[in-house]
């Protein structure tokens, strides 16, 4: 299982937007240098979504999966998936959990279970260099 934690200078109204928002999801999601050249994302209970992300200087690959849990602002779940897996992928689900700091936003990150260490490591590395991204998304926010 892969657990992070992160605060984030914003309202949970305001994270919660930028976790569900394709407009938003545009601006931070992935690892640095990466863009998201498509999103079709509509965070309701039973509907899919599906990302596209393009690293640099390398083919663009696609990630999908169906959301389980809606709670604005609290709470958010889906199945992580890729497209085209790596033998050692498997659907994954990812739980976030949003704690107001009051003036801020302490945003709690589970995924799992994965099938080996090199797998949530991977995962580890780009949920948190998307987090750092969402942080400076928010951050350039007035």
């Amino acid at each position: 299982m892969l657990e992070l934690t992160r605060a984030l200078p914003a309202s949970r109204p305001v994270v919660f937007a930028a976790l569900t928002d394709p407009s938003s999801l545009t601006e931070w999601w992935g690892p640095e240098g990466f863009e998201i050249p498509d999103v079709r994302f509509e965070a309701r209970v039973g509907k899919g979504y599906r990302i596209e992300m393009q690293p640099p200087g390398g083919a663009a690959f696609h990630l999908t999966g169906a959301f389980r849990e809606v709670e604005p602002p609290v709470r958010l779940a889906y199945t992580f998936e890729w497209e085209e897996p790596d033998p050692d992928d498997v659907e994954t689900l990812v739980t976030l959990t949003l704690r107001d700091l009051a003036g801020s936003t302490e945003v709690a990150l589970a995924q799992g279970p994965f099938r080996t260490e090199p797998r949530r490591a991977l995962h580890r590395d780009g949920w948190t260099e998307s987090l750092t991204k969402l942080e400076r998304y928010l951050e350039s926010r007035p």
